[in-house]
């Protein structure tokens, strides 16, 4: 009996051994949750990168991915850091630019910029605003001379296709009349190619990535009319960047201050971040795993077989970020009001 109970005592004491020594991670399933609807670039990346993130992550946890899209991602990144635990367990996968919102005191914003645990990005964003080319705007020009403004679509003042249209406006004197309200890039295609509106300003890298651009461009259904990279993108290399026409219309320092602040949110590119508070060594664990991913040959020749643009952004530069550009000056932040509209 003695012997039976030494042998039972050792087995549950190696069971325990076992089970303190297996990877945290083991036997899990992260979850990350895009702010953006199915089929949407920022849908195909997490899952992308999730195929191959789990390799790189000790005990090889499943991922799912899950739809929270609305207002910019800023359902979903109110979700991923108010209510989801900080466990390492739930990512988000959210607009660059969210930022603007708590700079600017929107009653929405239930995170802090600052305070999310930075896992990283595949690359930073330049973005374009195209144009109908059926349409009178031909020009920024063209666009600052019109007597009734050309209509472009967003899904919320959050997102690239509201602040961009915006900053020509505080910097070149364009003026836009912004439609709100869209549930994502798709929407807002369709209803500029049903002529409801004329433009959109996104990312140069969809722009080129899928369609309906690919046959757009071909067709010549729209045109780019300016971009916001200090030098121009070599597949736009007849577009002018926002630089370029502060320079040529003499933009005031102050606007071009807020403008640095602005255009930063194309560092961030496409982040994936998690809740305050992830403990430090799974928060490693995890940016590790992302970065392995973004080299890994098979992800790196799908990524190139999409055309998806792969600088990868580590989390300690974002997280480094983060706390620069929330840390503005009064004068800043009060300029930022007007040229978002709050």
């Amino acid at each position: 009996m003695k012997t039976l109970l030494l042998a039972v005592a050792i087995f549950l004491l190696q069971s325990v051994v076992a089970q303190a020594q297996a990877p945290y991670f083991q036997g899990k399933t992260i979850r990350i949750v895009t702010g953006y609807p199915a089929g949407d670039v920022n849908d195909l990346w997490p899952r992308l990168i999730a195929q191959h993130m789990t390799k790189y992550i000790p005990g090889n946890p499943n991922f799912v991915i899950q739809n929270m899209p609305g207002a910019s991602s800023m359902i979903a990144a109110n979700y991923v850091f108010s209510v989801a635990k900080p466990d390492g367990l739930t990512l988000g996968w959210i607009a660059p630019t969210l930022y603007f919102d708590q700079l600017v005191g929107r009653k929405e914003v239930q995170y802090d910029w600052a305070k999310y645990s930075y896992i990283g990005s595949p690359s930073e964003s330049e973005h374009q605003l195209y144009m109908r080319t059926d349409s009178p705007y031909k020009t920024i020009e063209d666009v600052r001379r019109a007597a009734e403004p050309p209509k472009c679509g967003s899904g919320g003042a959050t997102g690239t296709g509201y602040y961009f249209p915006k900053l020509l406006e505080e910097t070149v004197g364009a003026k836009f009349n912004i439609v709100l309200g869209y549930q994502g890039g798709g929407p807002i295609d369709l209803a500029v190619e049903k002529g409801e509106i004329h433009c959109r300003a996104m990312t140069i890298e969809s722009f080129f990535a899928r369609e309906p651009f690919h046959t757009w461009r071909k067709n010549n259904f729209v045109k780019s009319i300016a971009q916001s990279g200090r030098k121009r993108d070599p597949r736009l290399t007849d577009t002018p960047t926002i630089y370029e026409l502060m320079d040529q219309y003499k933009t005031s320092e102050q606007s071009r201050r807020v403008a640095t602040v602005i255009l930063a949110g194309g560092v961030f590119g496409r982040p994936m971040v998690g809740p305050a508070g992830i403990a430090p060594d799974r928060l490693k664990t995890l940016r590790g795993a992302f970065a392995s991913a973004l080299k890994d040959p098979e992800l790196k020749m799908e990524a190139e077989k999409r055309n998806y643009e792969l600088e990868p952004v580590a989390g300690e530069d974002m997280e480094k970020l983060a706390k620069e550009v929330m840390a503005q000056p009064p004068a800043v932040i009060d300029r930022m009001k007007k040229v978002l509209g709050n």
